[in-house]
């Protein structure tokens, strides 16, 4: 056998074996590594036959010949090669023929040699099996993990595209509804189509960026990361089978004199089995044609027929400005990490070097596995550098370095505790959590979905006072924003209407708990008030925490035909009726009589006090000693009378959310009068409130017996972990099994 000084590269000559290049090699690797078990049957039944000399050993050598002989395709070439090899064999198989033809010219051998290739030989190598069995079983995950990477890939850009067909329909959707409303409503469906086609274009873009990093992962998925798991699989095991041999034939020259010069013929000749050998030859007989996989391009969506440009108006600017600036902040950073994890890398391959030139002792398999290690963690931060260099050069592509002299907000995760509306579009941000972003520096608050369309134009740290300024501007100016169209202009056949802002839709709630809400109609003029009709107000209540939260209907139903045709109708607030008095012993609590009937301010939470206010005071007494009265009857102030909803048609009422009905159910909330108590101690102060939990991540139950969640939701705390990883809560009266790495306490 030759000498060769060549560095065979499975990935840059096997990455077209039917698009997969791993699956040939990994069969071919795993056909060594039990061909190891061979040998080791081999030394055993060898160990055994030593005993019986001449005979024996002859029958041996031409067992294994014929096994060998059955072999020379799959050990040489694989199972399926593109050419075949004819009569040649591997490097590897030409110093196991030499092996058994040394064996057959040995007559006789001692029965310690017997033992020592038991021991010596047959166990190591068998050891070696079960580690290189392993090994071969991580790099088979790992390519398992890479295709499952790529399919990913794929199917998140064919989910961008169902994304984009499906914004593009509703755009279509909206304009269709402008041309068939009324003048009265023309210019809020304008608005609506104008809203609708900048987040069209906003997914365009998404849907464009996701194309681009897709087609960049799949070129470096079969350029790269599947090459570099083809490489090097082969040697180790090969560089330790030979090792084993040496020392077999070594053992063979101690035991016996007559056998010398056969066993240094042998000893001679393993060294040439030059672990690139065998590999040199798998890959010439499976080398096969290669087509590069075509790239993914832009498809328009059927009802919205549009070209592969990006969208460059002024509010996807703003959209792309921001994901510019974040992916540039990151780039350095992950470039940086890269680097380090490659030197890691190359530190790691100079030892595994090292080892097999014999200046290092440290084992080899080990050493592959932390390469290995080491290639997964790199793996990881380049495919997120290559997903921010991609997305930068795609944005800077199309309209340049927009993120120069950008004034980008201090952007932090907040949850609102207090009702708050979205500086952007100026909606209420809504939700369990109610979970957005409020600037630290000038205070701009919005909701997650509209952190990227915020523009970059924060003034800077702002005094507290600044802030309340720039917050009642930032306001005014969002409910008074004019419709826009991509023109300027409204669309054809859409005619010039009245600005219609929020402050002409709705009233927003001033807490967002309230126990009865009523919006009001504001135009250009007010018509004069007659006995049947009034100008309408909101009926606004105390914030309450605790209270459940009301689901405000569409925002179509918050306009009435006319100013004033429900007739200003308002409902009271609950009352309850006190059961015993009760004398006040702490701060906060209030005095009452017997049978005084009082105001609920805030109903209890939990811990068995209710706050109620008199004519005289405001304060808590004991849940207890109060008796809830049925809800009163709602009045029309214009008539006198109770307001009917089929006569006056009022707007739909608010809902309940159910969403709160699992942590607390009111007092104030009861419809009917609860049944007397007998007198009761009032309980404790500062009694133990009931513990909320809530869910950090979406999650669906495997069983009945596991709740499903979405992320913000909140549950009872009914049993916290207990080793065992799972916490059990309550909802809606019932109590299942939640992950409690899944939540947090609130």
């Amino acid at each position: 056998m030759a000498e060769l000084d060549l560095g065979p590269q499975f990935g840059a000559q096997l990455k077209a074996c039917s698009l997969d290049g791993f699956r040939p090699v990994n069969t071919w690797i795993s056909n060594g590594i039990a061909w190891l078990d061979d040998i080791q049957a081999y030394y055993r039944e060898r160990a055994a036959i030593e005993k019986e000399y001449g005979a024996k050993l002859s029958a041996l050598a031409k067992k294994y010949h014929e096994r060998k002989a059955k072999k020379i395709g799959p050990l040489s070439v694989g199972d399926t090669p593109t050419l075949t090899p004819g009569s040649l064999e591997s490097a590897s198989l030409t110093t196991w023929t030499t092996q058994l033809s040394t064996l057959e010219k040995r007559a006789t051998e001692h029965d310690r040699f017997a033992g020592e290739l038991a021991f010596q030989i047959a166990e190591p190598l068998k050891s070696a099996a079960t580690r290189y069995e392993e090994l071969r079983k991580s790099h088979a995950d790992y390519a398992a993990k890479l295709e499952k990477e790529r399919d990913s890939s794929y199917a998140t850009l064919k989910r961008e595209k169902g994304r984009y067909d499906g914004v593009c329909q509703e755009v279509e959707s909206k304009r269709k509804k402008i041309e068939s409303s009324y003048d009265s409503s023309k210019t809020k469906a304008q608005n609506s189509y104008q809203q609708q086609l900048s987040e069209m274009h906003n997914v365009k873009n998404t849907y464009l960026i996701n194309i681009n990093v897709t087609n960049k992962q799949k070129e470096k998925y079969y350029h790269e990361y599947v090459p570099d798991l083809l490489d090097e699989l082969s040697e180790t095991r090969v560089g330790h089978l030979n090792a084993i041999w040496i020392k077999a034939t070594q053992l063979e020259l101690d035991t016996s004199a007559r056998c010398t010069e056969h066993c240094e013929f042998l000893k001679s000749e393993i060294p040439r089995n030059v672990p690139r050998l065998d590999s040199l030859m798998f890959m010439q007989h499976n080398v096969a044609a290669w087509q590069e996989p075509s790239d993914f391009i832009f498809e328009p969506s059927p009802v919205w027929l549009d070209d592969s440009a990006m969208a460059v108006d002024e509010i996807a600017k703003i959209f792309l400005r921001n994901i510019l600036g974040r992916s540039k902040g990151q780039i350095g950073e992950l470039k940086r990490d890269v680097d380090g994890k490659r030197r890691e890398i190359e530190k790691a391959r100079q030892i595994r070097q090292n080892i097999r030139e014999g200046r290092d002792k440290r084992d080899e398999v080990e050493v592959v596995r932390a390469i290995f290690l080491l290639q997964d963690n790199l793996h990881a931060v380049e495919r997120q550098r290559t997903t921010v260099e991609v997305e930068t050069a795609t944005i800077t592509a199309a309209v340049g370095d927009i993120s120069l002299g950008a004034q980008n907000h201090n952007f932090r995760s907040q949850t609102f505790k207090i009702p708050t509306n979205c500086d952007l579009c100026g909606d209420r941000i809504w939700g369990l959590s109610a979970k957005g972003f409020d600037c630290k520096d000038c205070g701009y608050t919005c909701h997650n979905k509209c952190e990227l369309k915020v523009p970059a134009d924060c003034p800077g740290e702002q005094t507290k006072d600044e802030k309340k300024k720039l917050k009642a501007e930032r306001q005014a100016a969002t409910s008074a924003a004019p419709a826009q169209t991509n023109g300027g202009s409204p669309p054809d056949g859409v005619a010039e209407l009245p600005v219609l802002s929020r402050s002409n839709t709705m009233n927003s709630l001033s807490s967002g708990y309230a126990a009865s809400a009523h919006r009001s109609v504001s135009g250009a003029s007010k018509p004069p008030l007659d006995d049947n009709s009034a100008e309408l107000k909101p009926a606004m209540s105390k914030i309450a925490p605790g209270r459940k939260r009301i689901v405000a209907p569409p925002p179509t139903q918050y306009i009435s035909e006319l100013p004033a045709s429900n007739g200003g109708s308002t409902r009271s607030q609950p009352r309850a009726k006190v059961a015993y008095s009760y004398q006040a012993s702490g701060d906060g609590e209030v005095t009452v009589d017997d049978g005084l009937e009082v105001t609920v301010v805030e109903p209890d939470d939990g811990s068995g006090w209710t706050t109620i206010s008199t004519s005289r005071s405001e304060g808590v007494v004991p849940t207890s000693y109060l008796e809830m009265l049925p809800d009163q009857p709602v009045m029309n102030h214009s008539t006198g009378s109770p307001y009917s909803p089929v006569l006056n048609s009022p707007r739909p009422q608010s809902s309940y959310s159910d969403s709160s009905n699992s942590l607390h159910t009111p007092a104030s909330t009861s419809t009917t009068s609860q049944k007397k108590r007998g007198p009761a101690v009032a309980p404790k102060r500062g009694a133990k409130k009931l513990n909320y939990v809530e869910a950090l991540y979406d999650y669906d139950g495997r069983t009945d017996a596991e709740w499903s969640m979405i992320e913000g939701e909140k549950f009872v705390l009914v049993t916290a972990d207990q080793g065992d990883g799972w916490a059990e809560v309550e909802k809606g009266g019932v109590v299942k099994s939640v992950p409690a790495n899944y939540v947090k306490s609130v």
